[in-house]
């Protein structure tokens, strides 16, 4: 029955939207407390995952690595037809001359730390072990979490919230009002789960680039679980309500100040050249905001994909991760632990920020500087810096400052690197500095106003 363009819907259409899109929502979005701790139910189901896999997840993610030099090493030199034919192996196994190389690096060091053979700088626990170690928990996270992606991008939720919240959305972040939930999913849940997802809805013509970029440089921060294991590592976890509060009160400040100003500002406001614009968010005349959305959503979750679709959609992000990425991650992130280790680059680099940490008055501004700019290598290292400092007020304040940086080359900047959104790692350097410089102040004057020590 319809009335001025508007119809009841049957509870079969009703039932497609809302059970998909609570399951999804409750599984990426729901705080729960479990033996103790706050964290969500994928990350129970990927610390399950973990346990069952413990025996063989460091062979597995060596073997990825090494298929994927060896399979682009015969797509790039011997074009076999069973490769160029199949759209999925080609997609994976084809890429430039740079990230060729990085496949191979990928390999080299990958083999080298699971055998334990080959250079002490690169095997080291501080440098090819902690990249190996890194990837072996990405990889748990993505096989739960890409075949349950599908949850909160196919069926509504993201058209329903998104239209309801656009009024906020648009004027606050210029983002969409669909971005509403991704915006979500990226700060609470895996931050690398929240890039692919908001990539994803790039390449989908969802989103522009410059959309994608903003989302995926300022909201895919780390969990709210690992925020926790960061608290733990530098010991301010007794503090931790006023700590995820400032990390997150900052987050959103400096992403409203930095859409407004270049880098993000300058990116293009179009869509992925493969797939144009797929998305609407007009408003037709006779509606109110909640009937629009639930016409959205309804509508999306009625087009949404079957089983088969979501297994065959989950493999490829799965894939697209161990084969495409890992390999990426374990270049970049080994040559920068070396660096980082071996060199005294960092400190030499960090002298700038040392000067500006002391400008807000940092307990050992010059000696904690490196852990204000080691971030950019990977998220776990700024804590590892930490956690032999001697004041507690320079843990929590420079352990705040790590998780809103987010740019994290071994992580984020990989994923965006590797994907087809047009940005360019001088670009993420920039715009983590930027990050780094307007966070930090508004992180102290919130430690100073909420009255934390």
């Amino acid at each position: 029955m319809e009335s001025k363009g508007k119809r009841n819907y049957t509870p079969r259409e009703l039932c497609r939207f809302i059970i998909p899109s609570v399951l999804g929502t409750v599984i990426f979005l729901l705080p729960i407390k479990w033996h103790g701790n706050m964290t969500i139910l994928i990350g129970i189901i990927t610390d399950a995952l973990q346990v069952l896999l413990a025996p063989v997840i460091s062979a597995v993610v060596t073997i990825a690595i090494v298929l994927s030099a060896v399979l682009s090493t015969i797509r790039r030199f011997l074009k076999p037809e069973w490769i160029i034919k199949s759209e999925r192996l080609n997609a994976l196994f084809s890429c430039s001359t740079f990230y060729y190389i990085c496949r191979l690096l990928g390999m080299v060091f990958a083999v080298m730390v699971y055998f334990g053979i080959g250079f002490e700088a690169v095997v080291s626990p501080d440098t090819g072990g902690t990249m190996l170690g890194l990837l072996k928990t990405i990889t748990v996270w993505f096989m739960a979490a890409a075949f349950l992606i599908p949850l909160l991008m196919d069926f509504g939720i993201m058209d329903y919230v998104g239209t309801l919240l656009r009024r906020v959305t648009r004027p606050v972040f210029h983002l969409p009002g669909r971005a509403a939930v991704d915006l979500l999913a990226s700060w609470l849940g895996s931050n690398t789960v929240g890039a692919v997802l908001t990539i994803k809805q790039y390449e989908r013509g969802y989103y522009t680039a410059r959309e994608a970029i903003v989302i995926a440089c300022c909201f895919s921060a780390v969990s709210l679980p690992f925020s926790l294991v960061i608290a733990a590592m530098i010991g301010v976890d007794h503090l931790f309500i006023p700590f995820y509060l400032i990390v997150t009160i900052t987050g959103f400040v400096s992403a409203a100040i930095m859409i407004r100003i270049p880098p993000l500002r300058l990116y293009p406001d179009e869509f992925c050249p493969d797939v144009g614009k797929q998305v609407k968010e007009e408003e037709i005349e006779g509606y109110t905001m909640h009937q629009w959305a639930l016409k959205l959503a309804v509508e999306k979750a009625a087009k949404g994909p079957g089983m088969k679709q979501i297994l065959l959609s989950g493999l490829d992000t799965f894939m697209g991760i161990v084969f495409q990425t890992a390999p990426i991650v374990m270049a970049f992130g080994t040559i920068a632990c070396m660096v980082e280790a071996y060199t005294p680059i960092f400190k030499w680099l960090s002298v700038p920020f040392g000067y500006y940490l002391r400008l807000f008055g940092i307990e050992d501004a010059f000696a904690v500087a490196p852990a204000a700019i080691i971030g950019f290598i990977d998220m776990f290292l700024p804590s590892v810096l930490l956690a032999g400092v001697e004041s507690v007020k320079t843990r929590f304040i420079l352990g705040a400052l790590s998780l809103v940086q987010i740019v994290y080359i071994t992580e984020i900047g990989s994923i965006m690197i590797s994907s087809k959104v047009p940005v360019k790692l001088k670009d993420l350097c920039f715009i983590f500095i930027e990050k780094t410089l307007i966070a930090l102040p508004v992180i102290v004057l919130l430690t100073n106003l909420f009255g934390v020590f």
